[in-house]
C-alpha cells in the first residue's frame, strides 16, 4: 500500500479522519495526499484568474487542516482538481496510482438521517478504488476481528483483495467470511473463491433478504472492528445506487468499512 488519498470537504472535523488516515499511513508506510475538488466556470475570459484565485484558497484551507493534526514524519501533499469529483479522482489515480480513499461518513449524530453525503456517497457508487469508511471521531488502532460481507463467492480478479490481505497480513487479524444467501441466487455463488477461503477462518452461510440484513444479524455474533463489503451494482449497496446519498435506515456501521471494488459485475 503506498499511495492513500483523503477528500477534504467542508467538514469542521475533516482533521480527524485527516489524523487517522495519517495514523494508517505511518503504520504501512505509505504517502497520503489531501484533495479538494472544485468546479469554477467562467463566461468572461477570466476563468484563469478565477481558478488560481480558488486553487490558492483550496491550498490554504487544507493546510490549516493539517495544521491541527499531528504528522507524524508524514509528508502530506496536497492536491486541487477543477473538474467534476469522480473525474478528479480518475485523473489522480492515472497519475498517482492510489490504493486506498479514506473518508468519513456524514454524520455520527444519530439525528442526521444520512450516512454517506452526496460527495461521498458518489466516491463510493462511481469509482472502483478502494475506500475506507472510517466513523468520525474513531482512533486508529491495528485490526483484529475482520467480518467479509458477500452474497457470491465469484471473485473475478485475485487482486480486487489485495487491501484486504494487506490489512490482514500487517494485523495478523482474523478473517469471517459471511456469505448471504439471498434471493435468486445461482449455485455458483456459493462456491467461495480459494482466495477468499485462503484468509480465512471460518465461513458462515445465512439466509437473508439483503445482504445488509445478514450483517446485522451477524454483526454482534461476530464483534469485527472492522467489517469487508464489496462495491457491487447488484450487490451491497443494491437499492441505493439510484441515488449519490444513503440513508443510516439503509446503512450504518459503528466501525471502519473497507469498501472493494466489484466482484463479477
Amino acid at each position: 500500500m503506498t499511495n492513500i488519498l483523503v477528500p477534504i470537504g467542508n467538514s469542521a472535523e475533516a482533521h480527524h479522519t485527516l489524523q487517522y488516515a495519517v495514523d494508517f499511513a505511518t503504520d504501512f508506510g505509505a504517502n497520503v495526499f489531501v484533495i479538494e475538488v472544485f468546479n469554477a466556470t467562467s463566461k468572461t475570459g477570466t476563468l484563469a484568474n478565477i481558478s488560481k484565485k480558488i486553487v490558492e484558497s483550496s491550498k490554504e484551507r487544507l493546510k490549516e487542516v493539517i495544521a491541527q493534526i499531528d504528522a507524524k514524519q508524514t509528508d502530506i501533499k496536497i492536491a486541487s482538481y477543477n473538474g467534476e469529483l469522480v473525474d478528479g479522482l480518475h485523473e489522480i489515480d492515472k497519475e498517482l496510482g492510489i490504493d486506498l480513499i479514506i473518508l468519513a461518513p456524514r454524520s455520527h449524530d444519530i439525528q442526521e438521517e444520512l450516512f454517506l453525503g452526496y460527495t461521498s456517497g458518489r466516491i463510493i457508487k462511481q469509482t472502483d478504488i478502494p475506500t475506507l469508511v472510517v466513523p468520525r471521531g474513531t482512533t486508529y488502532v491495528p485490526f483484529k476481528n475482520v467480518l467479509v460481507a458477500f452474497k457470491s463467492g465469484i471473485l473475478k480478479r485475485k487482486r480486487t483483495i489485495d487491501p484486504l490481505v494487506t490489512i490482514t497480513d500487517k494485523h495478523r487479524a482474523t478473517v469471517n467470511l459471511l456469505l448471504v444467501k439471498t434471493p435468486g441466487y445461482a449455485d455458483e455463488d456459493l462456491m467461495v473463491n480459494s482466495c477468499l477461503m485462503d484468509i480465512s477462518s471460518q465461513l458462515t452461510i445465512t439466509e437473508n433478504a439483503t445482504t445488509y440484513q445478514g450483517v446485522l444479524e451477524h454483526f454482534q455474533s461476530k464483534q469485527p472492528d472492522l467489517l469487508c463489503v464489496f462495491r457491487r451494482k447488484r450487490g451491497f449497496f443494491k437499492k441505493l445506487w439510484e441515488k449519490s446519498t444513503i440513508l443510516k435506515a439503509e446503512f450504518s456501521a459503528p466501525v471502519p468499512v473497507l469498501i472493494l471494488s466489484s466482484k463479477k459485475d
